[in-house]
């Protein structure tokens, strides 16, 4: 049964919220002090019946946000909402801008910026400014030589990046995974490449995002596997890759005699990392971002309100 006090808190918030009125003229109508009016609103929103919704694409979710850091150990999450979106690429780039807004806030700014590369970092580097850093270098963590020209975006994303923070671009001359184990090893043995790999393992930050595992794949748009492959990754309990590197759901590598032909850091030095941003986007990314933040992948995790949710165990 409601109470008085339950009515009046809700018809003050039906005026405060709907009518507009100010918390003086409420007391007016409702024949209070303006000191219960405002105890009143109080009451409803702790008792859930005002819900507040900020719209804005580039609105966050603090609440959310909290509850992650708590709940995960990430030194931070960046939530935002997926209010209004008309499909995954409009989400893919809401997040891709809440990464840049918050590689521009970065303090201390990193002097070395490690990344990989693929769609979501490539919409990244487009929506940074020019000058969101001053001299950050960046450099390639991962094999990025496409052999697959609608996906050749390596390269352009780490001098895009570079560019617009006035610092110089580093790139990994290499293709992501080699088919052949002693290819991979000569290439990585050859004194230009193997400077690129130190370069990278001692970055000061680390910036990536993950492929989700089927045939929408960037390794498969890159003409690196197959969907028959990845769907034997699949088989095998892959839930998708982060820098070419395909993971099950503890963060496990799926594949020791695929990964050992995948060329650029090991997953150990970005569990290592003071600072690894993960930038994750979509449904069909979930299982990947959830095996990613529990096993430590990242400190800094990116991501749509959807996403958050499912990684804290929520409805979606």
């Amino acid at each position: 049964m409601i109470n008085t006090d339950e009515l009046m808190s809700i018809r003050a918030a039906e005026l405060y919220y709907e009518e507009n009125k100010t918390q003086d003229e409420i007391g007016s109508i409702l024949r209070l002090t303006r000191w219960k009016v405002g105890r009143l609103l109080a009451q409803a929103k702790a008792s859930g019946f005002i819900r507040i919704e900020i719209v804005h694409p580039r609105a966050r979710r603090l609440p959310v946000e909290r509850r992650l850091r708590e709940s995960t150990g990430l030194t931070d999450a960046i939530v935002v909402s997926s209010v209004g979106v008309a499909n995954d690429e409009e989400l893919q780039s809401r997040t891709a801008q809440a990464a840049a807004d918050y590689l521009t806030g970065l303090r201390p700014i990193p002097r070395t910026l490690g990344i990989s590369w693929g769609r979501t970092l490539h919409d990244v580097s487009l929506h940074l400014k020019h000058g969101w850093a001053p001299g950050v270098d960046v450099v390639q963590i991962n094999g990025g030589v496409s052999l697959n020209k609608r996906a050749g975006t390596a390269a352009t994303t780490a001098v895009t990046i570079a560019h617009k923070a006035f610092g110089a671009a580093t790139l990994l001359p290499s293709p992501a995974i080699l088919e052949r184990l002693e290819t991979k090893q000569a290439i990585e043995s050859d004194r230009a490449v193997a400077a690129v790999l130190e370069q990278a393992a001692g970055a000061s930050a680390y910036l990536y995002s993950a492929g989700q595992a089927d045939a929408h794949s960037a390794l498969v748009d890159s003409g690196y596997l197959s969907p028959d492959e990845v769907a034997e990754l699949v088989r095998r309990g892959a839930v998708g890759d982060i820098v070419g590197r395909y993971i099950d759901k503890n963060g496990d590598i799926v594949d020791s005699e695929l990964d050992e032909r995948t060329l650029g850091i090991q997953l150990e030095q970005l569990r290592r990392a003071t600072l690894a941003i993960a930038v994750i986007s979509g449904g069909a990314k979930h299982a990947v971002a959830r095996a990613i933040v529990g096993s430590g992948l990242c400190t800094v995790l990116v991501t749509d309100e959807d996403t958050a949710r499912a990684l804290l165990g929520d409805d979606v």
